[in-house]
């Protein structure tokens, strides 16, 4: 999937920290604040798995996030130095099966980006993850 071109988008390079607060109000800046607490979560989550799995909370490892309004869809996109991991996106599989065990602690990430994001897509790498939000009254865009 292309990055949308010709819109103006913004970009947050950190090293790797899970110190996410201002990284995060950074990213919501442009949301109405109704839907911050729901896109925080999602965000937050995405950010500590691409610090803390990814780049393995190494600080000379760096996540990149661009993120933008097009055509009403508010997309972020997250990039990490780590080597990845496969068969990320899932997009082949049921959202059933996308829920973890109720007695595991793996997982619960991905289930929960699938619930507040209307697209998760990650790069056949495993290092880049895109997320959208569509906050226009129209039907979800499945993955």
């Amino acid at each position: 999937m292309a990055i949308a071109t010709g819109y103006d988008w913004d970009k947050i390079s950190f090293a790797s920290t899970l110190f996410l607060c201002p990284i995060i109000d950074e990213m919501l800046s442009t949301v109405p604040s109704k839907w911050h607490p729901e896109i925080r979560l999602g965000l937050q989550e995405a950010l500590v798995n691409a610090t803390k799995h990814g780049n393995n909370l190494d600080p000379l490892k760096r996540v990149v996030v661009r993120f933008c309004l097009v055509e009403g869809n508010y997309w972020w996109i997250i990039s990490d130095e780590g080597t990845g991991f496969e068969n990320p996106c899932g997009c082949h599989q049921e959202i059933i099966d996308l829920l973890p065990d109720p007695e595991s602690e793996n997982g619960r990430g991905m289930s929960l980006l699938h619930q507040i994001f209307d697209r998760v897509v990650w790069n056949h790498q495993g290092t880049e993850l895109r997320l959208c939000k569509q906050l226009e009254c129209r039907e979800p865009i499945l993955c």
